[in-house]
C-alpha cells in the first residue's frame, strides 16, 4: 500500500489538467480549492466543479473511460492534493474491500449531486441557484473569482452582482 497516493503541492494559477491530456488520477484535495471547467469553440469557460479541502476532483468522464481530458482543472489556490491511479485504485480495492465501499458511496453522492445540479440548472432561477451554491459550498466565495462563481450558475457577472445586493438588502 505504499506509494498509493502522491502528494503534490500546485500554486495558485497551476493547471492540474488541459482538454486533451490524458487522465490517469484522481486527486484528493488536502489543502486549498480548484475548479474544473470546459471551455467552448468560442473559448467560454464553464465551470462543472469547485473542489475545496476533503473533495475529489479529475475529468471522471475520461478517467473512467480511458480517454483524453474534455475538462480542464486549475488551481484557484496553493494547495496541496493526493493523486491516485486507477490501477493502484483497483489494486486498494481489492486489498480492502470496504474500500471499495466507501468510494462507491462517494461515486453515488456525487453522481447524485450532479444529478440534481443538471435539474436545478433547467428549472430554477438564478438565484436559487446561487443559494443552492451557497449552502453547497460555504466559504468559498473569499476563495474564488466572482466570474468563476457566475460561470459555475451560468449567469453574467452583473447577474451575480444583482442577485447578492437583492439578498443582502433583505
Amino acid at each position: 500500500m505504499d506509494n498509493v497516493f502522491e502528494k503534490l503541492y500546485l500554486n495558485k494559477g497551476s493547471s492540474l489538467l488541459k482538454t486533451g491530456d490524458p487522465v490517469e488520477y484522481q486527486y484528493f484535495i488536502a489543502q486549498g480549492c480548484l475548479r474544473t471547467f470546459y471551455l467552448d469553440k468560442s473559448a467560454k469557460e464553464h465551470t462543472v466543479q469547485f473542489a475545496v479541502q476533503d473533495w475529489w476532483i479529475s475529468d471522471y468522464t475520461a478517467f473512467f473511460s480511458n480517454s483524453k481530458a474534455t475538462l480542464n482543472i486549475e488551481c484557484l489556490q496553493d494547495s496541496k492534493v493526493f493523486k491516485v491511479s486507477r490501477s493502484n485504485l483497483e489494486e486498494l480495492f481489492i486489498q480492502i474491500p470496504r474500500l471499495e465501499t466507501f468510494f462507491r458511496k462517494k461515486l453515488e453522492g456525487a453522481f447524485s449531486s450532479f444529478q440534481k445540479r443538471i435539474l436545478a440548472n433547467l428549472s430554477q432561477s438564478a438565484r436559487e441557484r446561487y443559494l443552492d451554491f451557497v449552502a453547497s459550498y460555504p466559504n468559498i466565495e473569499q476563495s474564488v473569482k466572482n466570474y468563476h462563481i457566475a460561470s459555475y450558475l451560468g449567469v453574467t457577472t452583473e447577474t451575480l452582482s444583482r442577485i447578492r445586493r437583492e439578498i443582502s438588502s433583505k
